[in-house]
């Protein structure tokens, strides 16, 4: 890991990633989550919060950067829900959970960025059990062609100074793809953003 990679990219990513618009979006289906809940990529532990606490028994908060872990843990402290936090220091390709252990997975805004997506949303399918769910909100390939056009263009170097996140990646289709269907999703351009980074999909999916 390069100097940018484990000291600056935490940061921006972190910064990126809790702007009002991207918030608001978090707020939409983080609450819906419930039971024992897995989170993809909890970062500096930004939709931490924004569990209600009535609904959820445990928390996996799973992280491979170890500077975001480091931001997870402290926003726990003070949020005083350490000790209710299990913490898997690793990525979403290989979930250390048994099959059928979990009854909500929240993803929001990490698929852009896994390596493997597809081994992701396979562990994920493993992991949750008859008849739980993934809640989820993502970013990802616009519909309009103009602003696709310009997501394909500045994704090479998107990709290289924010952490590998992708922005041609159509997150209905890879769920769908990863044997899931979709729940109520529905599709926005954020306010306030640029669009080539701003084109949101949100909602819930079961295994098909």
């Amino acid at each position: 890991m390069n100097p940018w990679e484990r000291y600056v990219v935490p940061h921006l990513i972190s910064c990126a990633c809790a702007t009002r618009p991207i918030m608001k979006q978090r707020e939409k289906v983080v609450p819906e989550a419930e039971g024992v809940v897995l989170e993809l990529g909890c970062g500096a532990g930004t939709n931490f919060a924004m569990y209600d606490a009535g609904k959820v028994d445990h928390l996996y908060a799973l992280e491979p950067a170890p500077g975001m872990v480091v931001k997870a843990k402290r926003t726990a402290s003070e949020l005083g829900i350490g000790k209710s936090i299990d913490f898997l220091e690793t990525g979403a390709e290989n979930i250390p959970l048994t099959n059928n252990s979990v009854d909500t997975a929240v993803i929001t805004f990490v698929l852009c960025t896994i390596p493997d997506w597809k081994s992701a949303l396979a562990e994920t399918k493993r992991v949750l059990k008859p008849g739980g769910k993934i809640v989820f909100t993502e970013h990802g390939l616009a519909p309009d062609e103009g602003v696709a056009k310009w997501q394909r263009r500045v994704e090479p170097v998107w990709k290289a100074l924010a952490g590998g996140c992708h922005l041609t990646r159509d997150t209905g289709a890879m769920l769908r793809e990863a044997g899931f269907a979709l729940e109520g999703a529905e599709t926005m351009y954020l306010p306030n953003t640029p669009k080539i980074a701003g084109y949101v999909s949100w909602g819930a999916a079961r295994i098909a």
